[in-house]
Formats: structure tokens, C-alpha cells, sequence
């Protein structure tokens, strides 16, 4: 037990280094903008990459989806193209406030909203319980640590004098971070909801873990959709179509580095909760967060996206990343009651 234990907990800590990493490869794109990067990352990390790993790993899968009533797959577009409006935002946030700040917001959002919306729409009765009250301890702690983080960062960028990011920018940027954050828990439902299709999966002899790759293919292509549509938009705006015959080969490189480090960190993370056992949810799961709120700070420190950030910036925003990371435990807390 104790060696799965281990085992869980590295396949957790590496899956988070890779996941909080994934935005790092575009920031290396030299010829191609934001538009061009996203699109060929979401082609690869949303589409081609689910649909090829379910394909070849769940058994039967095209019987699957052939017996499959039009209701088992309602659920997993509904929420997944909700949960795609959010993978757009995100995009934008990390090229509006930055890659550290982005994910502190909306990864401390997810983490509660989803869990939040999951036990009032599945558990209703536990919402006035332990647990629920817990939750929403969790909720008042995340709205003071949000706090903090957005208050290092105007400072940092009234300190850095930047005209792209100050002002009316930057508070556009927090309220494209909050609604990213709000959608982020979407893909929990639309798993959650999309038991028909896990069922078939297991009778057709999947393994728990396996069986949720049968479920990838809808959720994630029905959040490709506005992906593209967005994408699709900035091209014929900004003319930028013909900036993929540009260093084409890095691009894609780039872009399938990117995939492969969102997918391999939300792959493994399933891997590694799996392997834990009953406290997967919990104990995995606050690991999982902190490695992934830790390892983005770090990373956007590594980038100078904090460079002219005074001392006193520097203390706020760690205090607010500590503040998000006591949120996330006190959210694990309300896990293991459930474990």
C-alpha cells in the first residue's frame, strides 16, 4: 500500500509539472501569433490525440458509440462545449495577465466551482452538511487569496509602467480569468453525466480508468468547437492564415509539445488518483493543485512575467498563492469526508 502510495504521489507531482507547463512551448513560437498556436495545440490536445488514444486502448469502441443512445452523449457536448468556452479565455488570460497569474485564478476556481457544482447537482443533501459547509469554506478562502493575487498583480503592472496591461487591460484580463475560472469545472460534469457511455465501456471489459477514454472523444471535441470558431475568427481578422507557411515545422513542434504536456499531465493525474486509491480525490487531488499552482508561479517568475514587480508586489502575490493553496487543502479536507 505504501509503495502505491509513492507511486500515486509521483505520478501526481510529475503529471502536475507537465500540465502547468503546457502554455511554455508557444511562448517559444517566433513567426506564428495566438491564433495560430492555439489552433494547431487544440487540434492536437482536443481532437486528434482523444479520439486516436480511445480508438486504440477502449475495447469496442466503435460498438460503443454505435449502441449508444443519442442521451449518453447530451450531456458530455452540453458541458464540454461550455468547458471549450473556457479553454478560448484561458488562451487570452495567459496572453492578458500572463501565465503564473492565469492559472493561479483559474485553476483555484476550477478546483472549487467544480467541485462545488458536482456535490450540489449530485449530492444535493450533503450541500447544508459537512462536507458542503467545508466547500464553502474553501470558496471564501479562494475569494480572499483571488484578492490578494489581483491586487500584486496592478501593482505589477502600475509598477512596470506597461500600457498593453495596465488599466481598463488588466481588469478586462481578471474578468476573463474569473469566467474562465467558472467554466473550468465543466469538463467534471461532463463526465460526471456521461455514465452511460463509461457503463458500456466497462461491459465491454475497460478497466475504470480505460473506460473514462471512451468519454474523452465527446467531451473534449465538443470543446474544440468554440476553439476553433474563435481561431477561425482571428485568421480572417487579422489575415493571419498564411503565418502557418511560416517556420511550419516549429510550430508543430511546438503545438504537439504543448498537447503532449496537457494531456500527459491530465492522463497521468488520472493514472495517479487511480493508483492512490480512496484518497485520490483528496490527498491526489491537493497535490495535484498545488503542483500545478507552484510550478506556474515558478515558471512565470522564469519568464520575467514578474520582472519589474517591486519586493513588497513580490510578498503579495506569494501571500496569495498560499492563500489559494490553503483554499485547495481545505477543499481536500471536504474530499476525504467522502473517502
Amino acid at each position: 500500500m505504501e509503495g502505491n502510495f509513492g507511486i500515486a504521489s509521483l505520478l501526481i507531482l510529475i503529471s502536475g509539472v507537465l500540465n502547468a507547463s503546457f502554455p511554455l512551448p508557444m511562448k517559444f513560437s517566433r513567426d506564428w501569433r495566438f491564433e495560430n498556436n492555439w489552433l494547431a495545440f487544440t487540434t492536437l490536445a482536443l481532437l486528434v490525440v482523444p479520439a486516436g488514444l480511445a480508438m486504440m486502448i477502449v475495447p469496442e469502441f466503435r460498438q460503443i458509440y454505435a449502441a449508444a443512445s443519442p442521451g449518453e452523449f447530451l450531456p458530455g457536448i452540453v458541458f464540454g462545449f461550455l468547458w471549450g468556452t473556457a479553454q478560448v479565455t484561458f488562451g487570452l488570460s495567459i496572453e492578458m495577465v500572463g501565465m503564473a497569474m492565469a492559472f493561479a485564478i483559474v485553476v483555484g476556481m476550477s478546483a472549487v466551482i467544480g467541485s462545488l457544482t458536482t456535490l450540489l447537482v449530485l449530492n444535493p443533501e450533503e450541500a447544508l452538511g459537512s462536507r458542503g459547509l467545508i466547500l464553502m469554506a474553501s470558496a471564501l478562502i479562494l475569494a480572499a487569496g483571488l484578492t490578494l493575487y489581483a491586487k500584486a498583480g496592478n501593482r505589477r503592472e502600475t509598477e512596470s509602467g506597461s500600457a498593453a496591461r495596465s488599466g481598463a487591460s488588466f481588469r478586462k484580463g481578471m474578468a476573463v480569468c474569473l469566467y474562465t475560472g467558472a467554466m473550468g469545472g465543466m469538463i467534471n460534469l461532463g463526465f460526471a453525466f456521461s455514465d452511460g457511455i463509461l457503463g458500456r465501456a466497462k461491459l465491454a471489459g475497460a478497466s475504470p480508468l480505460v473506460a473514462t477514454l471512451a468519454v474523452w472523444p465527446v467531451v473534449l471535441a465538443a470543446g474544440y468547437v468554440p476553439n476553433l470558431a474563435y481561431t477561425a475568427y482571428l485568421l480572417v481578422r487579422n489575415r493571419s492564415g498564411a503565418v502557418f507557411g511560416r517556420s511550419t515545422g516549429r510550430g508543430v513542434l511546438l503545438a504537439a509539445a504543448a498537447a503532449f504536456f496537457w494531456l500527459g499531465g491530465t492522463l497521468g493525474y488520472g493514472l495517479g488518483a487511480a493508483t492512490m486509491g480512496r484518497y485520490g480525490t483528496s490527498i491526489g487531488f491537493a497535490l495535484y493543485m498545488t503542483i500545478l499552482l507552484l510550478w506556474s508561479t515558478i515558471l512565470g517568475i522564469l519568464t520575467h512575467e514578474w520582472r519589474s514587480a517591486s519586493r513588497g508586489t513580490l510578498r503579495l502575490m506569494q501571500a496569495g498563492v498560499v492563500v489559494i493553496l490553503l483554499s485547495v487543502l481545505v477543499l481536500s479536507a471536504g474530499g476525504l469526508l467522502g473517502s
